[in-house]
């Protein structure tokens, strides 16, 4: 079956320091889960510019421990992998995102675009899609679903919360 979820923001900062705060958000105190995140291949095109990232994030397992009682979800680490696509002339990074953890039984992916702000060059929207299908688990697929997404969209808000914070603290209130 699978869940769906989708996100658009926009932040009142330039594209530039969007970009480049994402870029270092992780590891920060504002979230213990991402215990580190690794840039495992980094390539510019010198004739386009753009930029290829692959990072790899080690999270801490967030699954309750109720549900760890099954041996699969008994695991310290839960890792993602991150691709983007940074193209400072059009303004605009494009970025993939999956769990490696638990490939024979879950898949989570999110795709994710930050881009200048057609109503205000200024600004940067920031566009979300996330999906969750559990497979492989039994009578738990649509469990683990249930919880997946509800963490999805605790995630979700966590991290544009957390990109705000940073923003504010290196750039200043943007209405100020």
């Amino acid at each position: 079956m699978g869940v769906a979820m989708d996100v658009k923001k926009v932040y009142p900062y330039p594209f530039k320091e969007v970009v480049t705060s994402y870029l270092n958000k992780y590891p920060t105190p504002l979230e213990k889960h991402v215990a580190s995140i690794k840039t495992v291949d980094e390539q510019s095109d010198p004739e386009t510019g753009i930029v290829y990232r692959r990072r790899i994030a080690a999270c801490n397992n967030v699954v309750p421990s109720f549900l760890r009682r099954c041996s699969i979800l008994k695991v310290e680490n839960i890792y993602m992998e991150e691709e983007s696509w940074l193209d400072m002339k059009a303004r605009v990074m494009t970025l993939k995102s999956r769990c490696l953890t638990w490939t024979q039984y879950a898949s989570m992916n999110e795709e994710s675009v930050y881009k200048e702000c057609e109503e205000n060059p200024n600004w940067t929207e920031f566009i979300q899609r996330g999906t969750i299908s559990i497979t492989g688990a039994g009578l738990l697929n649509r469990v683990l679903e249930t919880f997946a997404q509800a963490f999805l969209k605790q995630g979700i808000k966590k991290s544009i919360s957390i990109m705000e914070v940073i923003l504010q603290e290196r750039y200043g209130c943007p209405f100020s």
